[in-house]
């Protein structure tokens, strides 16, 4: 996919994503609490463009990442890692989030019991997922 906008849901935070064809969905603490229920996330390939006067509120939820919301709607844009490289974007965002179908859950150990995603989908619990940013061991 190219780049394509998205916003918020009072339409004062535009931003220009090039959003990867797949969706992901996280179950974290986090996510939960602050998306409201399943976290439904695109990578980006790039970082997110905001336009100039977007107003952007940035929380930092954690040691290595920040959530991204609209101060005047209050709607759940993006999380990034402090470092920029990482950009997970509400498919909300989007006019079509349907465009973009959900392949993936993580921290699935952490998913309440009263809800599963349809279809066959690759899961990880939250102990998995973190090893995959932990130093390797042996070097």
């Amino acid at each position: 996919m190219t780049e394509t906008t998205g916003r918020c849901l009072c339409g004062a935070c535009v931003m220009t994503i090039e959003p990867g064809p797949e969706a992901g969905a996280c179950h974290c603490d986090f996510c939960r609490k602050w998306s409201g229920g399943i976290f439904i996330a695109v990578d980006a390939k790039r970082p997110v463009r905001f336009a100039d006067d977007a107003p952007i509120g940035v929380y930092r939820s954690s040691e290595w990442a920040e959530r991204v919301f609209c101060r005047t709607c209050g709607s759940s844009l993006l999380w990034r890692s402090v470092d920029g490289q990482h950009n997970a974007v509400s498919v909300q965002v989007f006019d079509d989030p349907a465009a973009f179908p959900v392949t993936s859950e993580i921290f699935t150990d952490r998913k309440p019991v009263t809800y599963a995603l349809a279809g066959s989908l690759n899961g990880m619990t939250g102990p998995e997922f973190m090893a995959q940013f932990s130093p390797d061991e042996e070097g």
